[in-house]
C-alpha cells in the first residue's frame, strides 16, 4: 500500500500562483505534478549548461578563463612556429652554401641537393606556364640583351688586391626603387620590372644556392671569379639548380613577389659581395 502511494504521489498536481502582495490580483500561476517539476528544473540546468558551452567556444569570453592564451599569444604561437621551421631551413641552406663554397675552392665538384620549402606553406597548386609567345619573348630579350655590359674597375680592397676591367652584364633592365643603403642593412639594389622579365647572371660562375626562405622567397646566389658573389632575391620561379655552372647573360630566373616579411610588389633584389663584404652594384652595373 505504501508504495502504491507514493507512485500515486507523482502523479498529483500542484498549483503555483503568483499574486500581487497589495491588491492580491493573481499574476501567474501553473499546475505541475512533482515528475514535471523535476523535469522542468533538469531542461533548464541543460540549457544553461548548453548557452554557457557556446558562449565560452564562439565568443572572446574563453579567454577570461585562466590559463587559456588570448588571440595576441596565439598569433605569437603561430609566428613563431613559421620563424622557426624558417630558421631551420636558412641554417641547413647555410651549411650547404658553406660546403659547396670549400668545395669549389678546393677544385671539386659541389655537392647538388634539393632545398627544402617550409613546411608551413602549400604549393601543390602552384603551376607555371609557358606559353609560345612566352618563349619567343624571352629569346628576343635575351639577344637584344647579349651585348649589354657595363665596364668598371674595383677599387682596392682591404688585402690590397684589385680587379681590374671586370666586365658586368646587367641582371635586368628596369628602375631602380630602393638603393644601396648598409645603414639601414639594405645590402642591395631593388629593381622594379615587368612581370615575367627574365634576370640574368652578372658574370661567369657557378649556382652555390637555389632555394626558398620566408623572407625573401626564392633565391639563387652565384659565386664568381675573384671572390665575388652576385645574390638574386624575390623570383617567380628559379631555372638553375645548385652545382651549373652559367656564363655572363644566362638566364637564371623569373622576376617575381615572393617572400612574405620583405616584399611589396614584383622586383628583383640584387646584392654584390666581394669579399665577404657588401658592394653598391650601382657603381659598376648601369640597371
Amino acid at each position: 500500500m505504501s508504495l502504491n502511494r507514493e507512485k500515486s504521489s507523482w502523479k498529483h498536481r500542484f498549483r503555483i500562483t503568483i499574486y500581487n502582495d497589495q491588491t492580491f490580483e493573481e499574476i501567474w500561476q501553473t499546475r505541475l505534478t512533482k515528475l514535471g517539476t523535476f523535469t522542468l528544473i533538469g531542461a533548464v540546468i541543460i540549457s544553461l549548461i548548453v548557452l554557457t558551452t557556446i558562449l565560452i567556444a564562439f565568443t572572446n569570453l574563453r579567454e577570461f578563463i585562466p590559463g587559456y592564451p588570448d588571440g595576441n599569444m596565439r598569433r605569437n604561437i603561430i609566428m613563431t612556429a613559421y620563424r622557426l621551421d624558417s630558421l631551420e631551413n636558412e641554417l641547413h641552406l647555410r651549411d650547404q652554401y658553406f660546403n659547396n663554397i670549400n668545395a669549389i675552392i678546393s677544385g671539386k665538384e659541389p655537392v647538388d641537393f634539393q632545398s627544402l620549402q617550409d613546411t608551413s606553406k602549400s604549393y601543390e597548386n602552384i603551376t607555371f606556364n609557358k606559353s609560345a609567345e612566352d618563349s619567343l619573348l624571352r629569346i628576343q630579350i635575351e639577344q637584344e640583351e647579349q651585348y649589354n655590359l657595363s665596364t668598371s674597375e674595383y677599387e682596392e680592397n682591404n688585402k690590397g688586391s684589385k680587379i681590374i676591367n671586370q666586365h658586368f652584364f646587367t641582371p635586368l633592365k628596369g628602375v631602380v626603387t630602393s638603393k644601396f643603403n648598409p645603414v639601414d642593412n639594405h645590402f642591395g639594389t631593388d629593381i622594379v620590372a615587368e612581370s615575367n622579365t627574365i634576370v640574368s647572371a652578372v658574370l661567369d660562375g657557378t649556382v652555390v644556392m637555389a632555394g626558398w626562405t620566408l623572407e625573401t622567397g626564392y633565391i639563387i646566389e652565384i659565386q664568381h671569379g675573384n671572390n665575388i658573389i652576385s645574390v638574386y632575391k624575390h623570383n617567380a620561379e628559379l631555372l638553375k639548380d645548385i652545382g651549373t655552372v652559367v656564363k655572363a647573360g644566362e638566364t637564371i630566373s623569373i622576376i617575381g613577389n615572393s617572400g612574405e616579411l620583405y616584399t611589396s610588389g614584383p622586383h628583383l633584389h640584387f646584392e654584390l659581395w666581394h669579399n665577404g663584404t657588401p658592394i653598391d652594384p650601382e657603381q659598376y652595373i648601369i640597371f
